[in-house]
């Protein structure tokens, strides 16, 4: 006994000097908890991201299966970086408006071979890890003043809180007027909002682990209600249908998708403007999430500048290099980290713990699928919310400023992307102050981002 206590507490000691969790004012269950919340939050992507890509990657049998498989291991590769190179609280998987770019406008659109696309994804990211290592990506952050850094924040709340209204079913398309109310008295809606009440009054009482409560109760009520919430055959939402074939499923080697790039082919000048959209989509998309989550977490220091940058940006770009290897679209910071930051995560013991449970969806993929978009939503509105914080730090009265703040903002949910969110306020704060005479006080580097940024917008389109 006195041997297992002394092994267990070196390895708590270890633990503690690697992360630093006390000195980040955490501890071991706080940033247990904080994964927990953070792979619930996200791990709609086991099954979605396979469903997306499946459409454009033929000729692989049993694709469905692998891609699941592919896209946990993505998952636990990238936020294995995050947790022991970056040591940040930062969770990474196949991210969601990438895999649609992939299958859809590249591979369907542009009649371009998948295996080329993935070769294109690959050379994003080494263009990731090497504008990480020449410390240009960190050059970019430090350009951005500070209200847009509080205003991505900001903005990213507002995208999540979109999502989880979109998820929980509140609000849906309309051909009129884009967005609508939804029909409240559906069982998403009802699930969500029973998660939303439980997860805010835990908020009010301090009770610690309040999101992931609300995720799992609201889980628990949509079980017991046989409330039709979960995505049966054709789209369409049915109840819980238990667990036919057991909880544990053995992985499926993903033969036909590891290794099956074609980097040649991408490099190729037909695919160089495929490249650059990679790129230049994540590069926004990634930045703009790693800042807002620093920012949200209180890793920024008094210049806006985030410790360690340059192996966060790297492992970033290492992510989606290892995402194309096995066979997925660009693997990214994902905004869901939030979730996991709200309840207290600050080390990359919170990434690890993800990347642990993907790897364990490996083989309990099923028990993963419990989960339905209408318990996490709660999740989303809830830590959405939170993070407008930041705006009180605006100055509203200098136009000059809270203009492009209010773009980043509205950007995001408007149009489905962080990406275009940052690239607003970046084109309207330099343009604004320019016209003003207030041109000294922007930084060379923001002239030149703001100009590439319309420089893709008019030659590449949206």
């Amino acid at each position: 006994m006195a041997k297992a206590a002394l092994a267990s507490t070196a390895k708590t000691a270890a633990m503690e000097a690697y992360f630093g969790i006390a000195r980040a004012g955490s501890s071991v269950p706080r940033e247990l908890r904080a994964g927990l919340t953070t792979f619930l939050t996200m791990s709609y992507v086991l099954f979605v991201n396979p469903q997306v890509l499946g459409s454009a990657i033929t000729g692989v049998d049993n694709a469905f299966a692998k891609l699941l498989i592919v896209t946990a291991l993505a998952a636990a590769i990238g936020s294995l970086l995050m947790a022991l190179v970056a040591r940040y609280p930062f969770a990474q998987a196949p991210g969601m408006g990438l895999n649609a770019y992939f299958a859809y406008t590249v591979v369907l659109g542009q009649k371009i071979p998948w295996q080329t696309a993935l070769g294109a994804v690959f050379i994003s990211g080494v263009l990731f890890v090497l504008l990480s290592v020449l410390g240009v990506r960190q050059a970019v952050v430090r350009a951005i003043p500070n209200p847009l850094k509080f205003a991505v924040t900001a903005g990213i709340g507002m995208f999540l809180a979109f999502i989880g209204l979109k998820n929980a079913g509140a609000i849906v398309a309309n051909p009129a007027t884009f967005v609508t109310l939804g029909v409240l008295g559906s069982a998403p809606v009802l699930v969500a909002l029973f998660g939303l009440v439980v997860t805010s009054a835990l908020l009010v009482r301090r009770v610690k682990g309040a999101i992931v409560y609300g995720i799992l109760g609201a889980t628990v009520l949509a079980i017991v209600t046989h409330a039709a919430v979960y995505v049966g055959p054709h789209g369409t939402l049915v109840p819980f249908g238990g667990f036919s074939s057991g909880i544990v499923a053995l992985p499926v080697w993903p033969s036909g998708l590891v290794g099956a790039l074609d980097i040649r082919g991408a490099i190729g000048l037909g695919a160089a403007a495929v490249v650059f959209t990679f790129f230049f989509v994540d590069f926004f998309d990634a930045t703009g999430t790693l800042v807002g989550l620093a920012s949200r977490a209180g890793f920024l220091d008094a210049n806006g500048d985030m410790p360690r940058a340059r192996r966060t940006f790297a492992s970033d770009g290492l992510a989606a290099m290892a995402g194309a290897m096995l066979g997925t679209s660009t693997t990214t910071a994902y905004i869901e980290s939030a979730s996991g930051i709200e309840e207290g995560g600050r080390t990359g013991l919170t990434a690890l713990t993800v990347a642990v449970l993907f790897l364990a969806a490996t083989l309990l993929w099923p028990l993963a699928g419990v989960i339905p978009a209408a318990a996490t939503a709660p999740a989303l509105i809830v830590v959405g919310a939170l993070m407008r914080d930041g705006l009180r730090n605006i100055d509203w009265d200098d136009y000059a400023v809270s203009i492009p703040v209010f773009l980043t903002v509205i950007g995001m949910p408007l149009t489905f992307s962080i990406a275009n969110g940052v690239s607003f306020g970046v084109i309207s704060y330099a343009a604004i102050k320019l016209l003003s005479g207030r041109g000294k006080e922007v930084d060379p580097l923001l002239y030149l981002v703001a100009a590439l940024l319309i420089a893709r917008y008019v030659w590449l389109g949206g």
